[in-house]
């Protein structure tokens, strides 16, 4: 059993049969009511509180019409949500409503433009108090360098003031046809981890980017073989030694390495 469906089909059975209830209850207490415009009874409900004539189109609502107050019989009048009597303030039950309840447009209508006149009057209020406690404009006064002995000179040293423009000196180039010739000297028929071949630059971390390029660049002409072994990568000269696969032209000696790909600078 999907109880989960059976619980939605008793619902939707439910809401009909009591959407049917609804009309059928209205039908019953619109009986023999005539409308107070043209005094036809072709009356319907269109919601809790109105209703309407079919033959006139007139819509009002059937307990201000027809109800009347069970302790003086004066007409009853809409009190935000309920009826109360006209005349002697006595609550009367309606008989033109089902289940819902009946809400006095224009008193909700009210309130909501009083509620936002008063939000209104206090971001006004609220604004007025801030621009009352807003300071005047602060103009700083210039700063005077020689008030404190000795702060113009701290400061020239600190940007090197007076003395001569400092000339850009470009770093080390990455020189492609230097590093193939290095690592093919270092390796041969026998694996060998990429940290195991020497350094060429001071620095580490470019030199083992550097190492890495010309490690793939040389992989991918064919002089070496590569591959990976856990953390490691594996070097080995190829078997060809010769030429690279794929690669039109011929590589040079390992001293002067330049073949296809050139002379590379970064």
């Amino acid at each position: 059993m999907n109880i989960i469906r059976l619980a939605f089909r008793l619902l939707a059975r439910v809401t009909a049969f009591s959407e049917k209830a609804r009309r059928f209850y209205y039908a019953v207490m619109l009986a023999g009511r005539a409308c107070p415009e043209c005094e036809c009874n072709r009356l319907e409900m269109l919601g809790e509180g109105e209703c309407r004539c079919q033959v006139c189109g007139d819509a009002f609502d059937p307990t201000l019409v027809f109800d009347r107050c069970p302790s003086c019989g004066g007409n009853p009048v809409l009190r935000v949500r309920r009826y109360q009597c006209g005349a002697c303030g006595t609550q009367v039950a309606s008989r033109f409503l089902f289940d819902g309840l009946v809400f006095d447009a224009e008193y909700f209508r009210q309130k909501m433009a009083e509620a936002r006149r008063r939000r209104k009057d206090l971001r006004d209020r609220v604004r007025e108090m801030l621009a009352a406690s807003r300071s005047q404009t602060l103009l700083p006064e210039a700063c005077d360098l020689g008030a404190v002995p000795g702060l113009a000179e701290a400061l020239d040293s600190m940007v090197a003031a007076g003395s001569r423009a400092l000339r850009w000196a470009p770093g080390e180039a990455f020189d492609l046809g230097r590093y193939q010739s290095h690592v093919l000297g270092h390796i041969g028929p026998f694996a060998l981890s990429m940290e195991e071949i020497p350094p060429l630059t001071e620095s580490a971390r470019k030199d083992r980017i550097w190492r890495f390029i010309a490690i793939i660049f040389m992989a991918h002409a064919g002089l070496i073989r590569v591959w990976e072994e856990g953390q490691s990568i594996m070097v080995m000269q190829h078997e060809t030694d010769g030429e690279g696969q794929g690669v039109s032209g011929d590589f040079e000696t390992v001293d002067g390495l330049e073949g296809p790909l050139g002379r590379v600078e970064a």
